[in-house]
């Protein structure tokens, strides 16, 4: 959380200086673009590089004390691209005013695309001729922000996300139809498990759902490349390029077509896909329904069509196109407009047939202020033709709107413990238990993990005030009991781990061996959070009296202690939240077996879905959870949630402000 909240101020510093191109170059707003984004790329690729590069070398043979160079094999099995030293942005960055910036940056490119032939004419290069020479300077320098030096790739995956969305909002392309949040591209590949063969995505975008696919094999210790094949259509040339950079930049190759998929199939897919995973637009109301209405790709018909000979709404377009596409195997999961599960009219009647077809597997609510460029809801369809039998008439119903993080006031996402909470309902769903055990068993393992990290900070804590005391002229009474109850409470606690842990390490991992385990983790867990307060309580008395003396010089000293506590207690709120990860589905699903779940999930019979107008809104199932008075309420955490909110309105006021004093200006007022 806190490296999300870190780098959304470096984002937006980022986002401004690149923006000064607009007064310093001859480009408008959506021709400077590209140019900044090749940027990003090679930043963003050289960042990958250098991640992996130690791994590699680690692992390189050697012949008579020689070690063999590196290559493009190598960085592609880590997820990576193979830079040349001039395509290196270190290189890049150290050229002096006197170098051609801009013919280096071409040859950066043009060594890439040498190494990569599916990159072949996509990278920006003649753009950079027409940027003047220091420009280009302080935009290289501005992508080797200090700050962001030690980042990972995810780090500048999330800028590179930032930078689409930020040219998206100023309509350098097409509404931002080509980003999709990570969390959601994560929720569906963990559900439909892109492991093998073809991946396609009908609407690709920018590629993030062959980026984390490729993620989820690496995970399980395979080559993406060696197992699955990615294959995107795309409408827009340049969003296409975005699309092939990005794949790049992971290591990656993929088949992207330039296509309008309302009219086209440029890989003929109809029946062999093994997965289809998108997210299209929603809601289009122009698609030109003569021109499709033999489709082999809508077996169910044509949704309504209006009276101009449009089709009235494309998402049942789309959603029988991926359907059509898949093979008698085949799985996908997509992002759908939230209206689509109750839709009348015709496409009710397009949805029925899919209903009945026994192929509609899940469908998960999802609540607003996921996207970046849009705040509505939506909800996640998930489809498989190779269902078990015992599931043939039944759908999987998960409302997940009351399962989210916020990350700022205008943006939501999932934690990585809620994903992998809602991912395992789906386990217990297809009968796979030991993985739902497995993830149990982990967060108690962490939790342990995280009590004994907390000792060395605990510690630390203790001797910092022992150090600070040192320094006073007396410990008043009031401090000296509170410090003595404090200290021998943190002892009684570390005293607990170590008999927790000798327990641990003999409890049988089956459900009641783990629901056991659980029931004696717990009251360390809770002590965590009061060890907290006395923490803060603590220092609070401390920091008092040690403002109130009259010695000199201990201000470095108050920051330290201040520094340790902080420390401390954010090691101490891990140990809770991990325990309440394994809690919250131990709580539900008590037997390690799925259930019902007022507000949650719901396993449902197509004949109750028939009765409901066919309507797969999860909601409409699942019922609402019950109001509990939550006595887990975290003060801080609210705080923290205002001042997300304030922080936010803040930015949004000064920007404003400074647009209009902006406006003012060239009005020449």
């Amino acid at each position: 959380m806190a490296q999300l909240e870190n780098i959304e101020a470096i984002e937006k510093r980022l986002w401004g200086s690149a923006d000064n191109l607009r007064a310093n170059s001859n480009y408008a707003s959506n021709e400077y673009f590209m140019p900044v984004m090749g940027l990003i790329f090679l930043r963003h690729a050289y960042s990958r590089y250098l991640a992996v590069k130690p791994q590699i070398e680690a692992t390189l043979p050697s012949r008579g004390g020689v070690t063999r160079p590196l290559t493009k094999e190598d960085f592609s099995s880590k997820g990576a691209i193979f830079l040349q030293e001039k395509a290196q942005f270190d290189h890049l960055v150290n050229l002096t005013d006197a170098d051609d910036r801009a013919q280096a940056v071409i040859d950066a490119m043009e060594a890439i695309e040498a190494d990569y032939e599916t990159l072949k004419g996509i990278l920006p290069k003649s753009e950079y001729q027409e940027l003047d020479n220091d420009v280009l300077g302080n935009l290289l320098r501005t992508f080797n922000d200090s700050a962001l030096k030690k980042a990972t790739g995810d780090i500048f995956g999330r800028i590179y996300e930032y930078f689409l969305t930020q040219f998206a909002n100023q309509s350098a392309h097409d509404g931002g139809e080509f980003f999709t949040p990570v969390s959601l591209v994560q929720m569906i590949v963990n559900f439909i498990e892109p492991d093998h063969g073809s991946v396609i995505d009908p609407a690709c975008g920018s590629g993030g759902m062959f980026v984390q696919s490729a993620h989820f094999i690496e995970k399980m210790h395979k080559n993406p490349q060696d197992v699955a094949t990615f294959y995107g259509a795309e409408k827009n040339p340049t969003t296409i390029r975005l699309a092939k950079m990005n794949l790049a930049v992971h290591g990656l190759e993929g088949k992207i077509q330039k296509a309008i998929s309302y009219y086209e199939d440029p890989h003929d897919f109809l029946g062999k896909a093994d997965f289809v995973m998108a997210n299209p637009p929603f809601n289009v109301d122009d698609v030109d329904a003569e021109k499709i209405k033999n489709d082999p790709r809508l077996p169910f018909g044509l949704p309504g069509v209006n009276k101009k000979g449009a089709v009235s709404n494309g998402n049942y377009l789309w959603i029988s196109y991926f359907y059509s596409y898949l093979n008698k195997e085949g799985r996908a999961g997509f992002v759908m407009s939230s209206q689509a599960s109750s839709a009348g009219g015709q496409e009710a009647e397009v949805r029925r047939k899919l209903v009945e077809s026994g192929h509609v597997e899940g469908m998960v609510a999802i609540r607003s202020n996921f996207f970046y460029t849009r705040s509505v809801p939506c909800e996640l369809w998930f489809l498989n033709k190779s269902k078990p039998a015992g599931m043939k008439d039944k759908v999987l119903m998960l409302d997940a709107r009351n399962v989210y993080r916020k990350v700022t006031r205008k943006i939501y996402d999932f934690s990585p413990e809620q994903l992998a909470n809602l991912t395992s309902i789906v386990w217990l769903y297809r009968g796979q238990k030991e993985r739902f055990l497995a993830l149990v068993e982990s967060y108690l393992t962490r939790t342990l993990e995280d009590a004994k990290a907390a000792k060395p900070s605990m510690d630390a804590f203790i001797a910092s005030f022992d150090k600070l005391a040192g320094k006073l002229e007396q410990v008043e009474e009031e401090t000296s009991k509170a410090f003595e109850l404090l200290a021998s409470d943190i002892k009684a606690f570390e005293n607990a781990i170590e008999a927790e842990n000798r327990d641990w390490e003999k409890a049988p991992r089956d459900n009641a061996g783990l629901m056991n385990a659980a029931q004696k983790l717990e009251p360390m867990a809770e002590t965590s959070r009061d060890l907290i307060k006395q923490i803060d309580q603590f220092y609070k008395l401390a920091e008092k009296q040690a403002k109130q003396s009259a010695e000199k010089g201990l201000n470095k000293l108050i920051k330290e202690f201040d520094d340790e506590r902080k420390e401390a207690v954010e090691q101490l709120k891990q140990v809770r939240y991990i325990f309440k990860q394994a809690h919250w589905l131990q709580e539900r699903f008590p037997d390690a077996a799925l259930r019902d779940v007022e507000g949650l999930v719901r396993l449902v019979d197509i004949a109750e879905i028939k009765a409901n107008d066919w309507s797969l809104t999860p909601g409409r199932y699942v019922g609402v959870a019950p109001e509990i008075e939550d006595e887990d309420f975290d003060f801080e955490e609210t705080l923290r949630d205002i001042h997300i909110e304030l922080k936010g309105l803040n930015e949004e006021a000064a920007f404003l402000a400074a647009q209009i004093q902006k406006n003012f200006e060239e009005l020449g007022i």
